[in-house]
């Protein structure tokens, strides 16, 4: 087996990624944005911000990974890079992984580093702690592109599959949004809650290229 192939959909994937100069940016503003207006809405009380920041930055990451999925494996099967791909013998799982794992590399990775600063606005403390947050936020953000990468094999023939690949991943997040939070709560369970989030990402590393491979396989059918 040639690993030429899934060097070509990985490189493909980073490029189109950023294609038309958007990238990590689209993300980011979705993230930035539910940071900044979640405060507006339920008050600057210092506490209650504390409270529940972890919850609300988890959830807009992982409605931000959602953003750049519509067109991940779609543009693939609409011009055939997918049929050329398969016929080399490729394995489809790792096609589909390296096209994930791209895609996490330029949105969900910058939305990791740049945690931090969102969590300071939710009244985070400004200590080393915020680097540990900032390893939880990438490791979620692997699970959540992976799942979501399941949403787009499954919908990469139906146009404009954004709610279909919300309706399928957004499931999938739950275990993952939860552990994180939890992990980063300080409260009961806290302390064995970052095992579980890694638990939980390893799983994902695990079962969805498989998934995004079989989904991609009919697709192509």
């Amino acid at each position: 087996m040639s690993a030429a192939p899934i060097i070509s959909a990985f490189r493909q994937a980073l490029t189109e990624a950023w294609a038309g100069g958007a990238g990590a940016l689209m993300p980011l503003g979705f993230f930035a944005g539910a940071a900044v207006l979640v405060p507006l809405g339920i008050g600057t009380d210092p506490n209650t911000l504390r409270a529940v920041g972890p919850g609300i930055l988890w959830v807009a990451l992982a409605l931000a990974s959602l953003v750049t999925l519509e067109r991940i494996f779609q543009a693939d099967v609409e011009d055939g890079a997918l049929d050329l791909w398969l016929q080399t013998g490729a394995p489809a799982s790792m096609i589909a992984a390296a096209k994930a794992f791209a895609h996490w590399l330029t949105a969900g990775l910058p939305l990791a580093i740049l945690s931090p600063v969102f969590a300071v606005m939710f009244q985070a403390k400004a200590d080393t702690s915020l680097l540990t947050h900032m390893g939880l936020y990438a490791l979620g953000g692997l699970a959540f592109f992976f799942w979501g990468g399941v949403g787009a094999a499954l919908s990469a023939t139906v146009r404009r599959g954004g709610l279909l690949i919300s309706l399928i991943a957004l499931p999938l997040y739950v275990p993952t949004a939860i552990f994180g939070a939890l992990a980063m709560s300080g409260g009961p369970g806290s302390t064995g809650a970052p095992l579980f989030l890694a638990a939980s990402t390893l799983f994902a590393l695990a079962v969805a290229p498989f998934a995004m491979g079989a989904a991609l396989r009919l697709a192509a059918d």
